[in-house]
């Protein structure tokens, strides 16, 4: 399967780093064709501009910066996402690149009647998340109402393919795991991947 990869953490010494090189060396084992979008470390600019906004459903010219992201999007059959869950959701610079990648004519179209969205990413039928939490799961489940995990597994998944698979591997509570937690943890998301059917 194409598997695109994408990061969404600042510091390449932190743990969800280590989960994302764990998931896409599992994945590259397993046979897959993988590309890989580490956000942070390519300074990708998750803030939409007033003129972007404006064009956001006209059609205009899609930032150049974009163009490799739709690209990589349109290519792939599965997308992979590791990232940190902070303030109940996904970081700021992981929502800018769905704010600003998963725009009209590429992720969706508009209906005329009523301007109800049509999917346009029928090339996907995989998503897949490795997250961690500073929460416990009751707290983010029960009391929060998993805000993150509805973003991508109906939001983004809406989007994609009807027949679309989802998967979710989330650590809480990360701050008291011990590293033996950790690593199974690890081994845990590396074993997800490598049943990902090729």
């Amino acid at each position: 399967m194409r598997l695109l990869f994408i990061h969404a953490h600042p510091v390449p010494e932190s743990f969800n780093t280590a989960l994302y090189k764990a998931a896409v060396q599992s994945a590259q084992e397993s046979g897959h064709e993988v590309r890989l979008i580490d956000l942070n470390a390519e300074g990708f600019n998750p803030v939409m501009t007033a003129d972007e906004r404006r064009g956001y459903t006209e059609d205009v010219p899609i930032p150049a910066e974009l163009q490799p992201h739709i690209e990589a999007l349109q290519w792939a059959e599965g997308l992979i996402l590791v990232y940190p869950t902070w303030w109940y959701s996904q970081p700021a610079i992981l929502k800018g690149w769905m704010d600003r990648v998963w725009r009209p004519g590429i992720a969706f179209t508009l209906h005329e009647e009523g301007q109800r969205l049509r999917p346009a990413l029928a090339n996907i039928r995989l998503i897949g998340v490795v997250t961690t939490f500073g929460s416990p799961w009751w707290f983010w489940t029960f009391l929060i109402g998993a805000p993150g995990r509805k973003i991508i597994l109906r939001g983004l998944r809406f989007c994609t393919n009807k027949r679309t698979q989802t998967f979710w591997l989330g650590l809480h509570a990360i701050d008291d795991q011990t590293e033996t937690s950790r690593k199974s943890y690890i081994d845990r998301v590396r074993a997800r991947i490598a049943r990902i059917p090729l």
